[in-house]
């Protein structure tokens, strides 16, 4: 940025008069003057820019511009990768975000094209932001609203299951502004959310209410300071910290005051899974919140041969707060589940991207755009070519609500696109048919949606998401089911809780609860929160968006860097 004088428009106005009457008095005594001086010669233009040349409709290779930043990194990341940066300029970062969209991006002509000059002094986050379809859907939903970026170190993290500082709490903000409604949706398997410093009272439980934070008001507080104090008390930089809380428990009207101490917590994919007894057999239910992690892969395979070895009936998957992750995972599920009769000369999914692609994969250059039912391991945790169980079944129920995203949603395409009966017990899944590969360039790692996945019959026409059968819903993919209120009364897995309990009856009598149980929408509005507002009244809810995906990727092309 230049920087520019202020002054007054009086000032610079009597300088001038002052200048003028001096001119007009000087001269001696000669009733002649002297000839008007020639006037100066105009400023040469400004030299043209250093770096590349912007051309309206014209895209240099984003290859010439990757790994070219403003800062570069040394060294390793923390897979042991080493760093491909070299020293470029703000500019070739802005070039290579405009041609990589021109490329990959799966609605790449309804991109306005930008000057990336523009954007030089608002940096690279900013110009990515804008570099997307502005196209609505019928239902009024954006045509794509999947668009983001974040630091690599912290995309890797996640991935990695890297342990996280924190209570092992994932928070439900049904309201972030005054008067605030903060509960909890569910809390890690020994994590300290999870300890019990009295016998039988755990710190947090599903549906604890928080009311206070270090003797904040969560509900009403409203200056900067107390809101300061609630975003550190609720989301702990550092292990070691200690904060106090007072809390209401669902059922309660009697609060209780605890006080805890954050420690690294690794989330699982697998929160729970159990086997229920009920009139119409065993039940297998499973808590995935993510296929995301490589270890996802193991803690899921056990989960189902756990299920397997009991020779359960029936199985729920219990997706409602599942935002996606690696499509190789979900694939494997989905032949666990279905076995090899039904999935044998099927694909789980193919991928199709932009127009000017011509049927290759402009990220990898691969002709090879499906995805098999993978049957065996293939090395994200579990030893790769390693046989998986399966259970052969015909039907599965998905409990889901707006947070079951992406990869989730391809499961349960990609299950209806063999044949195997998908109830949907809960609310209206996302609507992500799309998938991006993250990308990583100079220290951030961009996500922009580069296909769309249709199953074996090639149907992925669901950008508003599945509907359960009963739903009010105009618009969505009906599927048969129950539409039904995310409990937040009762624990994730107990028979009694609102999804589970209408799956159980559903699976025994082939109908829904009635109405009194239903839900008009969520309950849940941070289902769709993303990024945190930044007003002073507002408390940050946890990203979403950033862990919905439909990631092709294998460990192989992990390793190997193939998306960098």
């Amino acid at each position: 940025m230049k920087n520019v004088s202020r002054g007054t428009g009086r000032s610079r106005l009597a300088t001038v008069i002052v200048a003028a009457a001096l001119t007009a008095c000087s001269g001696g005594g000669g009733g002649s003057s002297a000839p008007a001086p020639s006037p100066p010669p105009p400023p040469p233009p400004p030299p043209p820019p250093s770096g590349p040349t912007f051309t309206p409709g014209e895209f240099a290779p984003a290859s010439g511009f990757k790994d070219l930043c403003e800062n570069p990194r040394s060294g390793f990341d923390i897979e042991g990768n080493a760093y491909t940066d070299q020293q470029g300029e703000r500019i070739d970062e802005l070039f290579w975000l405009r041609s990589w969209t021109h490329e990959t991006y799966l609605w790449n002509r309804e991109v306005t094209d930008r000057d990336p000059y523009d954007f030089e002094d608002q940096g690279r986050v900013a110009y990515f932001d804008l570099l997307k379809t502005d196209d609505t859907r019928a239902s009024g939903k954006p045509k794509d609203e999947f668009h983001f970026s974040e630091p690599t170190e912290e995309y890797l993290a996640r991935v990695n299951a890297e342990p996280d500082s924190g209570y092992g709490l994932s928070l439900a903000f049904f309201s972030s502004s005054p008067p605030r409604d903060v509960r909890v949706r569910y809390v890690e398997p020994n994590s300290p959310a999870a300890a019990e410093p009295v016998p039988g009272t755990p710190n947090f439980r599903r549906g604890t209410r928080i009311l206070e934070v270090d003797g904040v008001d969560v509900i009403n507080a409203t200056s900067q300071a107390d809101i300061d104090t609630l975003n550190a008390g609720l989301f702990p930089a550092e292990d070691g910290e200690t904060h106090s809380f007072v809390v209401q428990d669902p059922g309660s009207d009697e609060t209780r005051s605890l006080t805890i101490t954050s420690a690294d917590v690794t989330p699982r994919a697998v929160n729970r899974s159990d086997i229920l007894a009920a009139s119409s057999g065993d039940v297998g239910y499973m808590l995935l919140n993510t296929f995301g992690t490589d270890a996802s892969e193991e803690e899921i395979a056990r989960a189902i041969t756990d299920f397997a070895d009991a020779g359960i009936d029936e199985l729920v998957l219990d997706l409602r707060y599942n935002g996606g992750g690696f499509l190789a995972i979900a694939s494997q599920l989905g032949y666990q589940v279905a076995g090899e009769a039904q999935t044998s000369g099927k694909i789980y999914e193919r991928l199709r991207f932009n127009e000017d692609a011509g049927g290759v994969n402009p990220v990898t250059g691969s002709s090879d755009n499906t995805i098999p039912f993978y049957t065996t391991g293939l090395g994200f945790s579990l030893v790769e070519g390693a046989p998986l169980d399966t259970l052969d079944l015909g039907r599965v129920f998905v409990l889901s609500t707006g947070r079951t995203c992406s990869a989730s949603e391809s499961l349960i395409n990609s299950l209806r696109g063999i044949d195997v009966e998908v109830v949907l017990i809960g609310d209206t899944t996302c609507g992500k048919p799309f998938g991006f590969y993250p990308t990583d360039n100079c220290g951030r790692t961009y996500s922009t949606i580069q296909f769309q996945g249709v199953n074996d019959k090639g149907f992925g026409d669901y950008p508003d998401g599945f509907i359960p059968g009963d739903s009010s819903e105009s618009f969505g993919v009906r599927v048969a089911g129950c539409e039904i209120a995310d409990d937040f009364n009762s624990e994730l897995g107990d028979a009694s809780e609102g999804m589970l309990a209408a799956a159980l009856q559903y699976a025994e009598t082939g109908s829904c609860p009635t109405a009194a149980t239903a839900v008009v929408r969520s309950a849940d509005p941070s289902a769709y929160a993303a990024r945190a507002p930044t007003q002073p009244e507002e408390i940050i809810p946890q990203a979403f968006l950033d862990r919905a995906n439909r990631d092709p990727r294998l460990p192989r092309d992990l390793i190997e860097g193939s998306v960098k």
